[in-house]
């Protein structure tokens, strides 16, 4: 499962089952760390993932900021809501919403179009770029 964790929503984006193509699934409406980690939690149990990314907004530089450790947090209470079972990972996500805004106005969708997909679009982004690089770890 990919996260992409912004301050008003969550995109959310699955692999397929051999951890070959990560697919955007949803955009979740913030309603609170906790609530939004159990939200999370259950989406996980339900779908049998056993491991989670989430990008990290660093900033240019690669210093972790203020976006980074908001998400961190997040982090920190989304590991305890779904337990030992799963593993979290972060993954640099500095340019991905970038690069699917790039994407998806090549496209040629409209502004309203882009707005509602980009963060499940971006979280897919982020989870195919941790599938490929786990791949040529191999």
């Amino acid at each position: 499962m990919g996260l992409d964790v912004g301050m008003k929503t969550i995109g959310v984006a699955i692999s397929d089952e051999l951890g070959l193509a990560a697919h955007p699934t949803t955009t979740i409406s913030r309603q609170g760390m906790a609530r939004d980690a159990d939200q999370i939690a259950v989406m996980a149990r339900e779908r049998g993932v056993t491991d989670i990314v989430i990008g990290l907004p660093l900033e240019l530089s690669g210093a972790v900021g203020r976006r980074a450790t908001r998400v961190r947090m997040f982090a920190d209470a989304l590991g305890k809501s779904v337990g030992p079972g799963v593993a979290l990972h972060e993954w640099d996500e500095r340019f991905s919403t970038v690069a699917v805004e790039r994407i998806l106005i090549q496209a040629d969708l409209s502004r309203r179009q882009r707005k509602r997909i980009i963060d499940k679009q971006a979280a897919a982004y982020i989870l195919q770029g941790w599938l490929d690089a786990r791949r040529q770890a191999l």
